[in-house]
């Protein structure tokens, strides 16, 4: 009956005339029986030994046993059965001597053991926790495929085949099916999984396989975002081996052993480093490498396209070809064409996961390290460059993921094009490769490093933090021509890089126009005989389409290594720094602190007795600081040792806030014990500071403790110390910043002989004299070395230094000391009342508050900064206005003839490929190579006008928005920075500006190159088959409807993606300026913990959104799939009308599209959120005098905001030219705010402040602010030269600066530096002592000699000898000035001419000190508390 076959003559295989020249094909049987049933098993047995490992690797728990299981495993048993019936039955047949070929014995096996091997599989992925199952899904599709070609070959054969084996196939084909259905449902939860306890877990792991291959189980997710935006709460939890615990531990452990490893070969080979690739790679390597399978796929894949086109524009040429081989090309184009998509997506997903696992690496290690690195290391890199690796390096790492592959696929992808096109064209190719390879290097130019764009950001940080600075001093304008001279350099290399990028765009559109014009010239021309016909036109197009792509990444990938392997070296650099010992201080069990000291604090050998309480004293920058960093560890021991018994709570100098509640920064960390923390409270004077705040101990404190005064934070962070409960104590100089009479309480009741710490040993840095007695000894520092010690008595007695410094000032001292307590807390305090709330309610958006009333204005605001919803076409508009009309539509004119000659060329050269061929030949080549290149042409000249007229614009466009930005931002009023975190504001400049700069251009030239393609591909595919119309308007909309819900969801995810990544760089911000302090309280487990989860927090947002580009990505383009299988589906139907070349131009075109379409949903959704950046906020609108400086108050009133009480109220006071006012004041009585309204920094509520006649609410604020000169608190500089610092117009000579310095009694400083008066100041002026730079700011008031003088009283920071030539400086030179001073200091102002006395925000006494002290008030008693009565 069947022709006898042995198995290794596969002869049968194929009989040609059965199965292709026919109108009825079929596969003989023989080829069926062995072929057809092996191909399933064959990829079975290769999968399974793989696929095993891995499910042993990674065992997600158990599942029990459910009905869907049991299902699954009775089906693969029966199939067994089924199966090995056919063999019994083959076995009975040579029983009755019916002898039938091997395989119908050697098939039913094979497949027999097969399916056990299946049913194993289910079961051994039931107990891994294997909830759906690629490699059964696959195994169960393969098998039903080839199952059904057999099936329709035994219906079409029907009674031939014997009954028993056609029963039993039938039963075979109806179990494979079910099987295949089970299989798309996912099994249940493994026990004791994450999932269970977890309120919102990620679908991913329980969706079934085909929901994740197609990225369905994110649906949900859209849906939700489309009806409403998303909230944090929305979002699903990470995936286990995604989140910070599971991956940060697993690369420093990788990078600990490296680094180990290096440390132990560095010395016998000089050049070995630990290298952090070589860590990397390890640790995300494995899951990485599927990517390259994927990767390798899809290359193979891409080439299927142009080879199907081939042998469909063959069909169309050859009129008997039997119908259905065109039908069964458009569907392997189609097949094709989905598994490309599907590949292509699983690894650009496996791809962002690790990119996003890279980072969270990265920045969880990165903290870590920013935890144990010494203080001299930290000094090498600035805090900003730290933040940088977290955010810009590991946000490299994340980009290269995705592009890594691209090195070995792009080489990959040219020569398998080469040698198709090779094949199709012959040499001719030559020319085409080498006009490609002449194009590259013009892309390889990449642009000039923005070295400007960080010197501007770095300006524009320092102009923020110091706003309320160039305020008062009226500096904006200078500092405005600063940034924007940096600005104009920056210009002119965004210029350099507009025409390069437009040089770039050129060679990008026109590459594969050139390519192919050159290819085709040589081909036609090297030989009469070379037809162009549409095979080889368009199959070649097709080809160089695919080309273009490899050989514009190449130099991108290059660039980007370049980048990537920069950013290792700095990450190297810093993982590498030395770690603090902690062995340099020993904590052990002694009975006291002893020290043995090098540093720059040259030798020190003193012991502290247990309990005991002794001072630091010593002159400005003579070490006392250092000595503490020394006992906490913080310093490089040199030799010697240090013991410390117990644990240590330190006190800094200047009081780190952590952003978080008044109540966490005091318990940080400890277990809450109630009636300790009220005792705690109690004894820091912190409990009418709590009543003030508007939530009590619950009240946010925001970034650096803004909404706190100085006196506030101090207090706050030795109340933290004293909570903590430790051995030692350290305190550096906790009581300069508070007023004298809360210094006091603090002293009696927490540091001295009667205070909680009584039995404490406690060391106290201190410049306060007064409370020296009370000491058990005192250490004496000079230059580093501690010139005397022993207790008060005895060093009177020995009559050294000590005795003499206290000889000095003891009596104006104990005065002075006493109330100089007073001071800065009041001017804090006021302003802090201000920004408590705005601050506090615009910044944390998650606390409940007393102050709900005022909050969701502050929080509108706060917000108004990073959202709009959706982008309105006005700002389209404007972005078009500021590039300016003109050009505008030029470029868009410009697009449009580009891609009309672009069409017109192609279909020239469809028409071309039609001419009839005459004696081997084509008639009219000349003139259709003419038109077809001068067509060309005319879309280059149109390419390159449009990406310049684009680029330039840009320019003008981010010129004009930079300088209405800056211009708004220094002019609007205080309070909006008080209410605008600096961060977003610094952000706007960075970011945003960026954006505009150099995001923008190019999106467009995208948007629109994209947009246009897509139309002209319709074009074409409906010239070519006009019934495409039917299809092409509803695949339109669908595309839309997907479009427009994904990006609904996407801007959300965005947000919420930028939102949550603030709270990680500012949480590490405040860790590196408060490392001191958590290694000092030992807390450094808690803050990692805490870092960790705030990165978890955000990679919650980036996930999704990850996954939704996927989602949308898969949709589109299998809607650009269908137009690809209509384009050629119509193409076959109509093939008698349709000439090839037709034929071969729409479907080359429908090829291109999906690319296109992807493009083009990406671009738009980019423009729209890139074009955020546009929309801004514009502010108002200002002359000169005082001769003889009085200042008016007419029932002056003043609040911080509309719905606030009044801070100060009807206020009445005249002051002369030239008195000198003090102006006094329990802390919060509004002192501060006078000054305040003084310079306008918030306007008056009611009433008028009048100086020389003038109401100054009617004039510009420059010119108040230039003529009334404050000395601030909290002194501030700016990074640059010190002669910047002091006159940053370049208005007076050096003499006058020199006189100026002499006066504040900075000569001898500033002459000693190596570069005088070009001494670099760093940031905030850290490179000078806090006493160093309150005088650099006297030394500017002194230089700019106003007619009225505000002090607000600036000598808390500075020893006693300072402050005394201070005031005497004031007194002789300000002689003929007003001068109001805020006093904290009674003794400083009883020689003033009047003395204001203010309380609760009222001017309460006002007269002359004596009369005051006579009349026995207010005044007298503070004057009684300071000890001057």
């Amino acid at each position: 009956p069947l022709p006898l076959c042995g198995l290794l003559s596969m002869g049968c295989s194929s009989d040609w005339n059965l199965t292709w020249h026919t109108e009825n094909p079929d596969f003989t049987q023989c080829f069926q029986n062995t072929v057809l049933v092996w191909i399933p098993c064959i990829y079975l047995w290769a999968c399974f030994p793989v696929y095993f490992l891995y499910l042993r690797c990674h065992d997600r728990g158990y599942i029990q046993m459910s009905n869907l299981n049991k299902a699954k495993t009775a089906l693969g048993l029966i199939l067994w059965i089924v199966c090995w019936a056919d063999l019994f039955y083959s076995f009975w047949e040579r029983s009755q001597n019916i002898f039938r070929a091997p395989f119908f014995l050697i098939s039913p096996t094979v497949l027999g053991i097969t399916m056990l091997l299946a049913t194993f599989l289910i079961q051994y992925e039931r107990m891994k926790g294997v909830q759906s199952s690629g490699v059964m899904t696959i195994f169960w599709l393969i098998s039903l495929l080839c199952a059904t070609v057999i099936f329709r070959s035994k219906i079409i054969l029907g009674a031939e085949v014997d009954a028993f084996r056609y029963v039993t196939f039938c039963t075979y084909f109806i179990l494979l099916l079910v099987q295949l259905i089970l299989c798309c449902f996912p099994e249940q939860p493994p026990l004791f999984s994450e999932t269970v306890n977890d309120p919102k877990p990620c679908p991913e792991f329980s969706a079934s396989f085909l929901s994740r291959i197609t990225f369905w189980w994110i649906t949900g997710l859209m849906i939700q975002g489309y009806r409403r935006p998303l909230e944090a709460k929305d979002l699903w939890s990470l995936n286990k081996e995604d989140t910070s615990e599971e991956i940060v531990p697993g690369l420093a452990r990788n990078w600990a052993k490296e680094w180990a490893e290096a440390l132990i070969i560095k010395p016998s080979q000089k050049n070995y480093e630990a290298s952090l690739f070589k860590v990397l790679y390890k640790t995300f390597g494995p899951y990485f490498l599927m990517s390259f399978l994927f990767k390798a796929a899809h290359d193979l894949l891409m080439f299927a396209g142009p080879e199907i086109l081939k042998l469909l524009i063959n069909f169309v040429n050859d009129k008997h070809a039997p119908d259905w081989q065109g039908y069964f090309y458009t569907g392997l184009l189609f097949v094709c064409a989905c598994l490309q998509t599907l590949i292509l997506h699983q690894y650009f997903h496996i791809c962002f996961v690790t990119g996003m696992r890279l980072k969270t690496a990265i920045v969880g290690v990165i903290y870590r390290k920013a935890l144990v690195i010494t203080n001299s290391a930290r000094k090498t890199s600035t805090v900003g460059e730290i933040v940088n690796l977290m955010s810009v390096d590991a946000q490299r790492f994340m980009d290269l993921a995705t592009y890594i592959n691209m090195i070995w696929s792009a080489p990959l992808q040219v020569i398998l094009a080469l040698y198709l096109l090779w094949q199709n064209l012959g040499p001719s190719v030559l020319a085409g490769v080498a006009v490609m390879i002449l194009l590259v290097p013009i892309n390889a130019v990449m642009k000039a490093q923005m070295k400007s764009k960080d010197n501007r950001i770095k300006l524009m940080n320092e102009i923020l933090n110091g706003i309320k600075v160039l305020k008062l001093y009226a500096w904006e304008l200078a500092f405005r021509e600063k940034v924007l001279e940096i600005r104009q350099k920056e210009l002119k290399v965004l210029k350099k890089s507009a025409y390069l990028a437009a040089m770039a765009t050129f060679t990008w559109v026109c590459a594969p126009f050139l390519v192919a014009l050159s290819t085709f010239a040589v081909y036609v021309k090297i030989d009469k005989n070379n037809v162009l016909d549409a095979q080889k036109a368009f199959v070649s197009l097709a080809l160089f389409n695919i080309l273009r792509f490899p050989l514009n990444m190449l130099p991108m990938v290059i660039s980007s290594i370049v980048e990537a392997s920069v950013s290792l070296k700095r990450l190297r650099v810093f993982l590498s720094h030395e770690e603090l010992d902690p062995d340099s201080i020993i904590r052990g069990p002694t009975t006291d602190a002893r020290l043995n000291y090098v540093h720059f604090i040259f030798s020190i050998n003193f012991t502290v007795p247990e309990g005991s309480l002794i001072a630091v004293v010593g002159q400005v920058g003579c070490g006392k600081s250092s000595l503490l960093s020394a006992l906490l560890g913080e310093m490089d021991k040199k030799e010697g040792y240090v013991v410390v018994k117990g644990s240590v709570a330190y006190v800094p100098q200047q009081a780190w806030v952590q952003n978080a509640t008044l109540k966490d920064n005091i318990i940080f960390g400890r277990e809450m014990n109630e009636s300790r923390y009220k005792r705690v409270i109690e004894a820091c004077a912190l409990l009418p500071d709590i009543e003030i705040l508007p939530t009590g101990d619950r009240t946010e404190i925001g970034e650096k403790g803004v909404n706190l005064s100085g006196g506030q934070k101090q207090r706050v962070s030795l109340a933290r110390a004293v909570y903590c409960n430790a051995d030692v104590y350290l305190f550096d100089d906790p009581l300069s910043a508070v007023d004298a009479h809360v210094g006091k309480h603090i002293f009696e009741k927490v540091i001295g002989p009667k205070g909680i710490l009584k039995n404490k040993t406690r060391v106290l840095v201190t410049h306060a004299v007064n409370y020296l007695p009370q000491m058990d000894t005192i250490l004496v520092m000079s230059d580093g070395e501690i010139s005397e010690m022993g207790s008060y008595q005895e060093l009177l007695k020995q009559d050294g230094a000590f005795a003499e410094f206290l000889r000095t000032y003891a009596n104006a001292e104990q005065s002075m000391e006493n109330s100089g307590k007073l001071k800065i807390s009041i001017f804090n305090r006021q302003l802090s009342n201000s920004s408590t709330y705005s601050r506090e309610t615009g910044k944390s958006q998650h606390q409940s508050s007393t102050a709900e009333l005022q909050k969701p204005l502050a929080e509108k605001n706060s917000w108004k900064l990073t959202e709009a919803d959706t982008v309105k076409a006005t700002v389209y508009w404007d972005y078009m206005k500021a590039i300016g009309l003109f050009i505008s539509f030029l470029s868009i004119f410009l697009f449009m003839c580009n891609h009309v000659a672009s069409l017109a060329s192609n279909y020239w050269l469809s028409l071309w490929t039609d001419d009839p061929v005459i004696n081997g030949t084509q008639q009219y080549t000349n003139v259709r190579l003419g038109v077809y290149g001068a067509l060309g042409i005319s879309q280059g000249i149109a390419v390159f006008g449009y990406s310049m007229a684009v680029s330039i614009g840009g320019i003008f466009a981010s010129r004009h928005l930079h300088l209405n930005l800056l211009h708004n931002v220094l002019r609007s009023p205080m309070s909006f920075f008080e209410r605008t975190p600096s961060g977003n504001l610094v952000n706007r400049f960075s970011k945003e500006i960026d954006t505009i700069d150099s995001t923008i251009p190019p999106i467009i030239k995208m948007f629109m190159g994209s947009t246009f393609n897509v139309i002209g591909a319709c074009i074409i595919i409906l010239l070519a088959t006009p019934i495409a119309a039917v299809i092409i308007p509803p695949l339109g909309l669908v595309y839309l409807f997907v479009q427009r819900f994904y990006v609904a969801t996407s801007r959300q995810l965005k947000r919420l993606e930028s939102v949550s990544r603030s709270p990680v760089y500012s949480h590490f911000n405040e860790t590196l300026l408060g490392v001191s302090v958590i290694r000092a309280f030992e807390e450094q487990k808690r803050f990692i913990k805490q870092n960790d989860m705030k990165v978890d927090e955000n990679q919650k947002a980036y996930y999704p959104s990850i996954v939704a580009n996927r989602w949308l990505a898969v949709r589109l383009e299998y809607v650009g799939n269908c137009i690809v299988l209509f384009a050629a589906l119509f193409a076959v139907i109509a093939r008698n009308k349709l000439s090839p070349g037709l034929v071969g131009l729409s479907v080359s075109y429908s090829l291109q599209i999906t690319a296109y379409l992807n493009w083009l949903v990406r671009m738009s959704s980019e423009l729209e959120t890139n074009i955020v950046a546009v929309e801004r906020w514009v502010v108002h609108h200002s002359y000169t005098w005082p001769e003889e400086g009085k200042v008016e108050f007419r029932g002056y009133g003043l609040r911080y905001r509309e719905d606030l009480d009044l801070v100060l109220k009807n206020i009445n006071v005249t002051i002369n030219g030239g008195e000198k006012i003090g102006i006094v004041g329990r802390t919060g009585a509004g002192k501060s705010s006078l000054t305040l309204g003084l310079f306008r920094i918030n306007e008056a509520a009611e009433g008028e402040i009048i100086i020389d006649g003038i109401n100054i609410a009617k004039i510009g604020l420059h010119d108040l602010r230039f003529r009334v000169t404050i000395i601030p608190q909290d002194p501030i500089l700016f990074s640059g030269s010190l002669r910047m610092n002091l006159d940053p117009f370049d208005q007076h000579s050096d003499e006058d600066i020199w006189r100026s310095l002499e006066l504040a009694h900075l000569k001898n400083f500033v002459s000693a530096l190596p570069d005088k008066l070009n001494h670099e100041c760093a940031e905030g002026g850290e490179n000078l002592s806090v006493g160093q730079r309150q005088l650099v700011c006297l030394a500017r008031a002194l230089l700019r000699k106003s007619k009225i003088l505000v002090l607000d009283e600036a000598t808390a920071a500075v020893d006693l000898e300072t402050d005394n030539l201070i005031q005497s400086t004031i007194k002789s030179q300000f002689e003929e000035c007003t001068v109001l001073t805020i006093a904290h200091r009674l003794n400083t102002i009883m020689d003033y001419t009047r003395v204001l006395v203010l309380d609760r925000g009222e001017v309460v006494e006002c007269g002359s000190p004596d009369n005051l002290l006579q009349e026995k008030g207010i005044f007298y008693s503070m004057a009684k508390d300071s000890g001057l009565v």
